[in-house]
């Protein structure tokens, strides 16, 4: 299962990664970071793919995908 997470004190809430996410699951926080912008967040983060699309677009480096790796057979 992949895990994407949004480092809230570098996201500047420019909803890029909104505007890419085939799963419409990223969403800007009701929170204010120490910025003063929302940071994106995931809605459900259980319905991630992880595709990588929102880490390609933001322009901020904010967001990080980790994906499993599977056990090589042999």
């Amino acid at each position: 299962m992949p895990k994407v997470t949004f480092n809230t004190e570098r996201c500047k809430g420019c909803e890029l990664c909104v505007s890419v996410c085939p799963k419409k699951i990223i969403v800007l926080s009701p929170e204010i970071n120490a910025q003063g912008f929302h940071p994106a967040t995931l809605s459900d983060p259980g319905k991630c793919t992880g595709c990588g699309f929102c880490f390609y677009i933001c322009p901020d480096l904010a967001v990080t995908v980790v994906r499993e790796r599977r056990a090589a057979n042999g």
